[in-house]
């Protein structure tokens, strides 16, 4: 017999209980200056402006609750359960960047929606999450690496907070710039070439295309290190770039001539006709790649909610896991973040989709009664993709 979805919950919210009883690492640092919220299976926040004055409070709340979604402010405030907002007293506010694979438009998400994560998704937003750090905040913006902390949400992305004090008084103008910056908003890929000098060029004396070095700081060196990428993965992947057939297979063939001029800010190794045109429609497409996927709206907002690190994430049963940098790069966010590791349930699971979790696979199923490991089982059901059995 099923299990009613009431019963289901109930489930799982003993399991998240015993998780919060057991945990220490889920404390935010000056977590009475914190604002936070609660979501349930619903929605992920659906009452906010609490505090808490204490760990002890806040573990009681988490055990006696055990709420699916447990969410807090990047702001810290004077009275952060005070309400209108403006009555909380602003005192500062992380800078945090949000990656999400959803955003990412991924051709992946054309098969299996935006609900279900594959790991095509988990690791394109982890490459963008890694390009954020490596080529933005730690080279232009001089962020060291024990001053970024980096937390997978627990479902399809990462969130990166920036953990320096003198940028907490940054206002929403200051964050907006910072996003715009990252996002390449704004960014005029041609005005890092002597383009206007081409124009003046009577042809008695052809000028060279002389443009941004792999070596330079800041956008002109991204967009220099980033079209040798482009240009290493092959003429096909030229031809996305808007480049007629001929001349992407010219340029690959020469690619070690080309590379070598860029090295030098020389893009003029190879003859192209309408070379200024035709190196900034190309730089215009490239830009589109080179930017990263944040949400802005979270970058830009001074007083923005995200998940807290090491809880649960109500709509996966995984843990919103802190990772450090060094970790990174071999974190595996569906083995890692794994918690509800003991025990079986029986349930009836629907789901055209293969479920790779704790280094296991499971399904498809079609209306299959199966017994599955609970977080096999716990996943499936907060996918919408299993009924629990009595």
């Amino acid at each position: 017999m099923e299990l009613s979805i009431s019963e289901s919950r109930a489930v799982i919210s003993t399991l998240i209980s015993e998780y919060y009883l057991k945990a220490d690492d889920i404390y935010p640092d000056k977590i009475s200056e914190r604002e936070f919220g609660v979501g349930d299976y619903e929605s992920k926040i659906r009452s906010r402006h609490i505090s808490f004055e204490s760990k002890k409070a806040f573990k009681e709340y988490l055990v006696k609750n055990s709420p699916p979604f447990i969410s807090c402010s990047t702001a810290f405030y004077k009275h952060p359960s005070f309400r209108p907002m403006e009555n909380k007293e602003w005192q500062g506010s992380e800078l945090v960047f949000d990656l999400d694979a959803t955003d990412m438009k991924l051709p992946c998400q054309s098969q299996h929606g935006t609900s279900w994560v594959c790991a095509i998704c988990l690791s394109s937003v982890k490459e963008e999450t890694i390009k954020l750090i490596e080529e933005f905040l730690i080279p232009d913006f001089g962020f060291s690496k024990d001053e970024i902390e980096i937390n997978f949400s627990g479902n399809r992305g990462y969130h990166v907070h920036i953990k320096k004090e003198s940028t907490f008084s940054l206002d929403q103008a200051a964050r907006k710039e910072i996003s715009d910056y990252i996002t390449g908003n704004g960014v005029e890929p041609e005005a890092f070439f002597n383009l206007e000098e081409l124009k003046k060029d009577t042809g008695r004396t052809t000028k060279k295309l002389i443009g941004p070095k792999i070596t330079d700081g800041g956008w002109s060196g991204k967009i220099a290190r980033n079209f040798i990428k482009e240009l290493e993965k092959g003429y096909e992947n030229l031809i996305l770039l808007g480049m007629e057939k001929s001349v992407a297979r010219n340029l690959y063939k020469k690619k070690a001539l080309i590379e070598l001029g860029i090295n030098n800010g020389n893009w003029d190794m190879v003859y192209i006709k309408n070379k200024g045109d035709f190196w900034k429609d190309v730089l215009k497409t490239q830009s589109i790649y080179q930017s990263d996927k944040i949400d802005q709206n979270v970058t830009n907002d001074p007083s923005h909610m995200v998940r807290l690190a090491n809880t649960i994430h109500g709509e996966t049963g995984l843990l919103s896991k802190k990772v450090s940098f060094n970790e990174l790069t071999n974190f595996n966010p569906m083995a890692d973040t794994v918690l509800f590791d003991k025990g079986t349930i029986n349930v009836i699971a629907n789901s055209e989709n293969i479920l790779h979790l704790n280094n296991q696979s499971f399904g498809p199923f079609k209306n299959e009664k199966t017994e599955l490991p609970t977080f096999a089982a716990v996943y499936l059901f907060l996918k919408g993709k299993a009924v629990f059995l009595r």
